[in-house]
């Protein structure tokens, strides 16, 4: 204890050296301890608890492990559970014993000519009745397999000989790359001058206007010069016509408006050569649609079987069941 300062030693704020104890460190000290010496007294009059610990429980080996409810009721649960398939197996192995008695028993009662059971009459009517019911599933199921068919319609062999194709050049290519040593992102440098200025121009192609594009100047012009590119236009003819008439390009305020202009017939003629070269152009493009021979024919003309094809999308699921018991005349079993 330090001159000018009463600290005593057992005090917690003894190393504050400002510090200085009054009669609340004394008596915190006395409690401390009285504290200790009943704790040492209790310990050792205290014996060791044994631990609980079941010997089918799955942590038994475990030293600070002790078992709780949920380990007893897990170890009961355990044993209901072999003791119901110990039952169990009992239950199969009467179940097959019977079974074979009845074979026996069977094969006992079998006539020695024909080999057929001996069975009363309403026995053999009722067994008659089986096999026709039998047969009738049988043949029901085959014309619901066959229908199922009809309806599907079967895959195209251009499309299957394209796939085949498609996944043979994936192949090349990747044995190329292999043997080049480059990688599938680098596929576009083993291409030919050839074929990389075919891509090119594949891009490079305007796209087919839609929608109000149609309409607009533009478009209009570009399909004039189609109509016009293979139509041969004599340029002496026009020059000759353009210096015999003064007014040939005539305007609103002409003396000559609405008079008309003497038209040789070898233009008339190539007109209406190209106006009916494009109508017969326009009848023939039609775009290849997928047609079935096979499947069954629900329509009176083309834009009927459009609406069918619509109407099927939308409640085709959910009527395909009623329609098929309608058109066999029966309902299928499940």
């Amino acid at each position: 204890m330090e001159k000018g300062r009463s600290v005593h030693p057992d005090c917690i704020n003894a190393s504050n050296p400002y510090h200085e104890c009054v009669e609340y460190c004394f008596q915190r000290i006395a409690e401390s301890k009285s504290r200790a010496e009943e704790d040492e007294t209790n310990d050792s009059s205290k014996e060791p608890e044994e631990r609980i610990v079941h010997p089918d429980c799955i942590n038994a080996s475990n030293p600070y492990h002790e078992c709780s409810d949920h380990c007893f009721k897990r170890i009961a649960d355990l044993k209901a559970q072999i003791e119901r398939n110990e039952s169990d197996k009992q239950t199969v192995v009467s179940v097959e014993e019977e079974r074979a008695n009845q074979v026996e028993q069977n094969d006992g009662n079998v006539d020695s000519e024909s080999g057929q059971p001996h069975l009363t009459e309403k026995q053999k009517k009722l067994f008659e009745l089986r096999l026709k019911m039998n047969e009738a599933r049988k043949a029901n199921q085959m014309a619901m397999v066959a229908e199922k068919k009809k309806m599907e319609a079967p895959t195209e062999t251009r499309g299957i000989s394209k796939q085949k194709w498609l996944d043979e050049r994936k192949k090349k290519i990747g044995k190329l790359l292999d043997s080049n040593g480059l990688d599938i992102s680098k596929a576009y440098m083993l291409d030919t001058q050839e074929a990389a200025q075919a891509k090119y121009k594949k891009w490079e192609k305007d796209p087919a206007p839609h929608g109000w594009d149609v309409f607009n100047q533009k478009t209009l012009y570009n399909a004039h010069k189609k109509r016009t590119q293979n139509i041969q236009c004599d340029m002496e003819a026009y020059n000759k016509a353009k210096e015999e008439d003064p007014e040939f390009y005539r305007e609103a305020s002409s003396l000559q408006y609405g008079k008309m202009t003497k038209t040789p017939e070898e233009n008339i003629d190539r007109m209406v050569k190209e106006l009916q070269d494009r109508d017969a152009k326009r009848k023939s493009f039609s775009r290849r649609r997928k047609f079935h021979e096979e499947k069954d024919i629900d329509s009176i003309n083309d834009r009927n079987e459009h609406f069918n094809k619509k109407i099927e999308r939308a409640f085709g699921k959910y009527t395909l069941e009623i329609k098929n018991n309608l058109e066999r005349g029966t309902a299928l079993p499940d």
